[in-house]
């Protein structure tokens, strides 16, 4: 009888450590090859540039419009800017000009 239970009580502590020893390799593998792991840090690092990339380009197209926006005050717009805008979009020429149209290909 104590020896049944002595080999339960054995096959128990190794189920135990088998259970624990599966437990560290899953969060091992996660480690490495998980979304956070050390693996995927490559990859962040080059999102991470891209990004930092797109964000400079915004913010200089971003102070592009904020020169123009303030080109245009309506207190104190700018000629230059405002004849161009009128000749673009208006298609408005002064009576002396002459007109060349071009076709696009």
């Amino acid at each position: 009888m104590s020896q049944t239970i002595s080999n339960q009580f054995k096959i128990r502590e190794k189920l135990s450590q088998f259970g624990a020893l599966g437990y560290l390799l899953v969060l091992g593998g996660l480690a490495l090859v998980g979304p956070y792991g050390v693996l995927a840090w490559g990859e962040n690092i080059s999102v991470l540039d891209k990004r930092e990339h797109q964000i400079a380009e915004l913010k200089k197209e971003k102070a592009e419009l904020k020169n123009r926006v303030a080109l245009l005050n309506l207190n104190h717009a700018d000629p230059d800017l405002v004849t161009e805008l009128m000749r673009e979009n208006l298609n408005v020429a002064h009576p002396d000009e002459y007109i060349i149209e071009l076709d696009h290909p």
